[in-house]
């Protein structure tokens, strides 16, 4: 497959501070490729440079044949950017919104008209396409954010973060979102520090950790870097709060990890089955009502651990 995207030795600098030391990688095209890494491993500051926001200390990358630090505005053609920040205008409806970014990127008339359309059946919103954006939810207002990286039609599209602080309905959409735009020919760079998002999304995945890429590589083949451990995965319902077994957990015998995201509590351990009645007797002493339980082989976030010798989102 063609390479999209190469990336040689990007590196950042603020002062004495090394943001990005140096990361190089590939994405080729029609793939979904995530980077995966906690907050403040270097992933923003990664797509900023990428997307010509940042000027790189050193290093490069070619984008659909285009460098980003000599051809700047050839890259701004060919790629789209969602980023981590709402960019919209809450007192505008999202097609007045999607209209007005349309006229930014240069288009016009009845090609933008016809193009805002498209766009908001695509981000499933053209039934409220007329509503202000401050009458939406977080959700809504993430998937208008899409909508504004896709209106040119750009071969490769940056999306940092995309649902970070919305609730896992809206979370959901967005995820579906970008498996069909990634089914219809888009090739997407996804940055998220959720092992969940990267698992199900991506066709490979690059772990960057303290501004360095550690590990890059599909799924199973960064697995294979962990060894034999398995994922206990505790669902409890809406109302219950979690995070107050997660220390007991982690305390248990043979207990690597213990982690909780939207209600959905996952234990790494060297075997599931060994754990499962310590683990749901901790639930039972702390009030806790397990609804449903599920063992998953290794996943990246055992493989973070591995490397790193701390969970992801710690």
């Amino acid at each position: 497959m063609t390479n999209i995207l190469s990336a040689q030795a990007l590196a950042k600098n603020y002062g004495d501070f090394q943001a990005v030391k140096g990361v190089s990688f590939t994405i080729q095209e029609g793939e979904i490729f995530s980077l995966l890494g906690p907050n403040g491993a270097g992933k923003t500051t990664t797509i900023s440079m990428l997307s010509t926001l940042y000027i790189p200390t050193s290093g490069d990358a070619i984008i659909a044949g285009y460098s980003i630090t000599k051809r700047p505005m050839g890259v701004r053609n060919v790629i789209g950017v969602v980023p981590q920040d709402l960019a919209l205008y809450e007192d505008l409806s999202a097609k007045e919104n999607l209209v007005f970014w349309g006229q930014m990127y240069g288009l016009n008339g009845k090609a933008l008209s016809a193009r805002v359309d498209e766009v908001l059946e695509q981000i499933g919103l053209a039934d409220k396409a007329k509503n202000k954006v401050k009458t939406y939810s977080g959700g809504m207002k993430r998937r208008v954010n899409i909508g504004v990286g896709l209106l040119h039609k750009p071969k490769l599209l940056f999306m940092d973060e995309p649902t970070v602080g919305i609730d896992p309905q809206s979370r959901r959409a967005i995820l579906d979102t970008v498996k069909a735009l990634n089914q219809q020919g888009m090739t997407v760079l996804y940055t998220t520090h959720y092992m969940e998002e990267a698992a199900e999304l991506s066709n490979r995945v690059g772990i960057i950790d303290h501004g360095e890429l550690i590990a890059l590589g599909t799924q199973k083949e960064l697995t294979k870097q962990v060894g034999e451990t398995e994922t206990l995965i505790l669902h409890v319902g809406k109302n219950e709060d979690p995070s107050v077994l997660i220390a007991t957990l982690k305390n248990l015998p043979n207990v690597i990890d213990a982690s909780v995201i939207d209600h959905e509590i996952s234990v790494i351990t060297p075997s599931a089955k060994d754990i499962l009645a310590d683990a749901i007797g901790a639930a039972n002493e702390r009030g806790v009502k397990i609804h449903s339980i599920d063992i998953r082989e290794p996943n990246l976030e055992a493989v973070f651990l591995h490397l790193t010798g701390r969970a992801l989102r710690d």
